[in-house]
């Protein structure tokens, strides 16, 4: 069971971020130059998703004072944030949060970026946080945590391998419209 919930979290991190990566590498390769600049895009993720998961936390256990039948209904948050971004996608609107950097990135920068690019997770976190017990939650938060040490090692990866980086731009904006409908439409099902 615990390691069932250990895949889910990781799996639903990694899609929710994979348009992440590729923001990631692009801050990388533009602090690599720079001294500390690699240090300084590291503690902007972290404070950026730490806003995401601060956010997401407030919002499920605000979602807890709802009423047990509404709360599957919840899930209908990241089927639509997924409908949206299939259709920005089918629109030519997947690379809008991507032009948002600048040339040497400081902590404030890359934690905005993170936030606005994440704003969509916590759609997606808010009701599965919602509808884990408290140990569940915890455990979502902690591999949250430990797997965004992991994108910035992947991050700074591929900030010096352009290829892989030039492959994530091309595809991670049609898989995160998938997984989002998906999540959506597995929290309505298995609640509802």
């Amino acid at each position: 069971m615990q390691l069932r919930l250990l895949g889910q979290a990781a799996g639903m991190f990694a899609v929710t971020n994979v348009d992440d990566l590729v923001v990631l590498a692009l801050f990388f390769g533009q602090a690599a130059a720079r001294r500390g600049g690699p240090a300084r895009v590291v503690a902007g993720q972290y404070l950026g998703f730490g806003a995401i998961l601060a956010a997401s936390v407030a919002g499920a256990l605000g979602a807890g004072f709802l009423p047990p039948a509404v709360v599957p209904y919840l899930g209908l948050l990241p089927l639509l944030l997924g409908l949206r971004a299939a259709w920005r996608t089918w629109r030519g609107g997947a690379d809008d949060e991507r032009e948002a950097t600048v040339e040497h990135p400081g902590v404030l920068t890359v934690a905005a970026v993170t936030f606005a690019n994440g704003g969509d997770n916590i759609g997606v976190y808010v009701p599965v946080f919602a509808t884990a017990g408290a140990g569940t939650l915890i455990m979502f938060v902690v591999v949250f945590l430990v797997l965004a040490a992991v994108w910035c090692l992947v991050g700074r990866f591929l900030a010096t391998r352009p290829s892989i980086a030039s492959a994530l731009a091309r595809w991670g904006h049609v898989l995160l419209p998938l997984v989002l409908v998906g999540i959506g439409l597995a929290i309505l099902l298995r609640l509802g």
